[in-house]
């Protein structure tokens, strides 16, 4: 039996309110040997220490997280965030402000391909 994960108590609250408790439940199932110092670690400093924060509230790190997303290319991550948009507030309308500002400085390619995700996303969790 693995050793039980030490995860930061206020992260790991912000981390299932964003993400959803399903998604945190399956990451820390997965979590081995290999994963489990990741997996406390993101929890403590992304979702512990910066999520937390007071400085800018939910829907402004959305926004900010799906630019870098898109920037970066991680179209996995970027359909795990477009929900937690969505969960923190952020409208249809918003999201696609949020990729065209993106296409400018991130690039057309890869806003191209973020709106193929948001799309599919969009259709599934926003139908309106």
């Amino acid at each position: 039996m693995p050793e039980p994960l030490d995860l930061d108590p206020a992260g790991l609250a912000v981390r299932r309110e964003v993400l959803g408790h399903e998604h945190v439940d399956a990451a820390l199932e997965r979590a081995d040997a290999t994963t489990a110092a990741f997996q406390e670690m993101i929890t403590k400093y992304a979702w512990g220490h910066v999520w937390t924060r007071p400085g800018l509230d939910r829907r402004m790190r959305s926004a900010i997280t799906l630019t870098a997303l898109v920037a970066h290319g991680h179209l996995a991550e970027l359909e795990l965030h477009l929900r937690a948009a969505l969960r923190n507030g952020l409208t249809r309308a918003e999201i696609v402000e949020v990729l065209l500002q993106s296409a400018i400085y991130c690039g057309v390619p890869a806003a191209n391909s973020a709106f193929a995700v948001a799309r599919r996303v969009l259709a599934e969790e926003d139908p309106g």
